[in-house]
Formats: structure tokens, C-alpha cells, sequence
């Protein structure tokens, strides 16, 4: 029993430390301009949300009425919480981690963007 808690509780660490979102800015000049990730409204400029972690391309699109969109792909980093996987881990932590998008992690965390009049 008390291997199988041990085991548990050493695996997929970044997904345990870090979580599976980061807190992001978002601001456009105008102000106001709606934010949205996966084509879901996240919120209304200036603003922080959380956004979900993956490892695929990750885009935030920015609309305001009169202006035109504006899609800003959001960079990301290796996550350092990962290594203590391999350490402790092993593979399957590793593998949790790559499932849930904590392998990675958004930086920056801030983006701003200048929203063109149609």
C-alpha cells in the first residue's frame, strides 16, 4: 500500500504543481475588445483569464465591433516542473503531463495588440 501511495504521489509533478492553465493578460488599443481562445469568450480587454494548457498551435483572437479580428498565436516554453518526472516519475508521469498540456507553460504571459479600423 504504502508503495503504490508513494508511486502516486511522484508521478505527472508539473501537472500536480503547476496545474493544467496559466493566467494571461490580454490588452488592445481600443480597449474593449473581446477575447477569445478555442472560440470561447475568455473576457473583454484589458483583462487576465485563465487559459488551458496543450500542445498544440494555441491562438487568441481579438474582436471589437468596427475592427478587424485579430489572431495572435501564444507562445510556450518547456515546463522545468517536468524533469522531476524523469527523475521521480518516470514515464508515466511524463505521459500524465504531456496528456493534460503541462509540459508546457505560456510565455509571456502578457499580449497586447493594435486592433486596425475597417
Amino acid at each position: 500500500m504504502s508503495v503504490s501511495v508513494t508511486v502516486l504521489s511522484t508521478t505527472s509533478c508539473a501537472t500536480i504543481f503547476t496545474g493544467t492553465k496559466d493566467k494571461i493578460s490580454f490588452s488592445s488599443t481600443p480597449e474593449g475588445a473581446k477575447v477569445f481562445h478555442k472560440g470561447i469568450e475568455k473576457c473583454t480587454t484589458p483583462c487576465t483569464t485563465e487559459i488551458s494548457r496543450g500542445l498544440g498551435k494555441q491562438m487568441a483572437t481579438f474582436e471589437k465591433e468596427g475592427f478587424n479580428n485579430k489572431e495572435v498565436k501564444l507562445t510556450k516554453t518547456f515546463n522545468p516542473v517536468t524533469l522531476l518526472n524523469i527523475l521521480l516519475g518516470g514515464v508515466i508521469g511524463l505521459g500524465v503531463d504531456t496528456a493534460t498540456g503541462s509540459l508546457i507553460k505560456y510565455s509571456p504571459k502578457a499580449y497586447t495588440v493594435e486592433l486596425e479600423a475597417k
